[in-house]
């Protein structure tokens, strides 16, 4: 009772959890966090979708409001999010392909129960948990494979992620920051961090807090 269990360990039960460790949260959690800050990423992000593209679209809350803004657009989508194809069976007007598997309702995704999948994108959008000098970071083992599975069925992997995740330090590398192409943050990214993705290669796209886009 002086401490809750977690994945991957535990945490204090004040959520005064020593700043730079990361547990994974499940999705109901992490969705009410910055928000607005997801939001400006999200609507930046559709401005890199074009008609008539393919998409594939993680699961994640950043990831869920791209779908959102995507829901009506002339393009085909695949997504392993439950939450998202749960918005889009509703509002949604794109061609939609939906993972098959088993539903792991921690994450809220949907994970193949096979190694194929049967799509190929123009882009690949992800979030992350943290992301660091040794790439995407997640501590749960099936984000990892789904991240790694999906991730070569794509031209570009686009990452979603509010500056924030530059803090965290999760357990496991899902992708290398050789891997990916965009990242997708907001103006509270710091200059040395800044530096230490564009020296990766990795093309930093900022989205204000005003609602510029930059």
């Amino acid at each position: 009772g002086e401490a809750r269990k977690v994945y991957g360990g535990i945490s204090a039960l004040d959520g005064a959890s020593q700043a730079g460790v990361a547990y994974a949260r499940p999705y109901d959690e992490n969705r009410d966090l910055a928000v607005e800050a997801k939001r400006q990423i999200a609507a930046l992000a559709a401005t890199m979708v074009r008609d008539g593209d393919a998409v594939i679209v993680h699961g994640g809350s950043t990831c869920f409001h791209l779908g959102a803004k995507l829901a009506d657009r002339n393009i085909r989508l695949y997504t392993n999010s439950m939450p998202l194809i749960a918005y889009l069976s509703d509002h949604g007007h794109c061609s939609l392909t939906i993972a098959g598997g088993e539903l792991h309702r921690e994450p809220g995704i949907i994970h193949s129960l096979t190694q194929a999948v049967p799509f190929y994108a123009s882009k690949f959008f992800l979030g992350a948990q943290g992301i660091g000098p040794e790439g995407v970071l997640e501590s749960h083992p099936l984000l990892v494979r789904s991240i790694v599975e999906l991730s070569l069925c794509a031209d570009q992997i686009v990452v979603l992620a509010d500056s924030r995740k530059l803090s965290i330090h999760a357990r496991n590398v899902a992708l290398p920051l050789s891997r990916i192409g965009t990242l997708v943050t907001d103006d509270g990214l710091s200059d040395a961090d800044a530096r230490m993705l564009e020296d990766a290669g990795v093309t930093v796209r900022i989205a204000s807090a005003s609602g510029a886009l930059q």
